[in-house]
């Protein structure tokens, strides 16, 4: 891992905490903990703190998953609380992957939702759209009881997984998986910016110019997805969010890596505990403190009522935050 100054999860998990073996079909569907080192991907990963601040979120995801199949969900709760969302994001995904395989209409996921997982919904949704891709499966296909909006977010983990596993591919060519209806496409890319920012170590040279490759009409929901992961997972110093703002208003989508922000910080209040590089990020990202980033969302969520649930309704809550965002940056 290089001298990080930081001891990795990976490396924590072989301690404490520990899940004991699976039985019957779960045992066939446990993750291998190496599965979380993104070195063994051919990432470009960088050496430093971005390289353990990667591998700890997807070490804690592994985790969660795992829990779920050695039927010790409760043991989410041992990890650190940093990383906890992520270990329920894979616990969503195992639950996904279980509720699919045993056509029980996502009674795992609901009963996760309404639990242990209650204040990281966010995370679970995404996890649960990883769990999709998992299996390959189109997401939102046979979930029942979701959230009418934040289901959508399951769309985006789809978007993560799928080209966390064919990274050749969706980076690489940048295609667009035949799964998926026009309607998931940006909500998909959104996934795939949170991936770039991991494929390319939080190095926002080389994420501009890796999203400078892509279509302008996909381009700014790879911001948006980029500004939920540096704000969500961190992996950047100051100066290099600084420079993250100047190239995404240098493409023109200032205002898309600012809303991935807000709805980060966001889900980060929400779970109970804001990292230090949140609280970092979203001076800079956002040009507001974290509280009033998050009401962006929160405000443009509540303009759209509870009938709320199409793609077009997500797309408007998206868009709603962006003018937040223009509005306050006008004054």
């Amino acid at each position: 891992m290089g001298d990080t100054g930081t001891t990795s999860f990976l490396d924590q998990v072989r301690t404490e905490p520990t899940l004991s073996r699976a039985r019957g079909l779960r045992r066939f569907l446990v993750k291998d903990p190496l599965e979380s080192d993104l070195g063994r991907r051919r990432f470009r990963l960088r050496w430093g703190a971005s390289r353990a601040i990667f591998t700890d979120a997807e070490s804690s995801y592994v985790f969660g998953f795992n829990a779920v199949m050695s039927r010790e969900i409760e043991k989410v709760e041992e990890i650190p609380a940093e990383q906890r969302p992520f270990g329920y994001e894979g616990a969503a995904a195992a639950c996904t992957v279980l509720d699919l395989l045993t056509l029980t209409r996502g009674r795992r996921l609901h009963e996760l939702l309404t639990g242990p997982a209650q204040h990281h919904r966010h995370a679970a949704y995404v996890g649960a759209g990883r769990g999709y891709a998992l299996l390959r499966l189109r997401p939102l296909w046979g979930a029942r009881r979701a959230h009418p909006l934040l289901r959508w977010l399951a769309v985006d983990g789809f978007g993560f997984q799928w080209s966390l596993a064919r990274a050749d591919r969706m980076v690489g060519e940048r295609t667009m998986p035949d799964l998926l209806t026009r309607a998931h496409c940006a909500v998909f890319d959104q996934g795939l910016g949170r991936l770039l920012w991991y494929h390319d170590s939080a190095s926002p040279d080389d994420v501009a110019a890796r999203i400078g490759g892509y279509p302008a009409g996909r381009r700014g929901d790879l911001w948006s997805g980029i500004g939920f992961a540096a704000t969500y997972t961190g992996g950047a110093d100051a100066d290099e969010l600084w420079w993250l703002t100047e190239h995404a208003g240098a493409d023109g989508f200032r205002a898309h890596l600012a809303q991935g922000c807000a709805f980060a910080v966001a889900a980060r209040l929400r779970s109970g505990t804001l990292p230090d590089h949140t609280a970092q990020a979203v001076p800079i990202l956002a040009g507001a403190e974290p509280e009033e980033a998050a009401s962006w969302t929160d405000q443009a969520l509540l303009a759209l009522g509870h009938e709320a649930h199409t793609h077009e309704d997500f797309r408007r809550w998206q868009s709603q935050s962006r003018r937040s965002w223009t509005h306050r940056h006008r004054c």
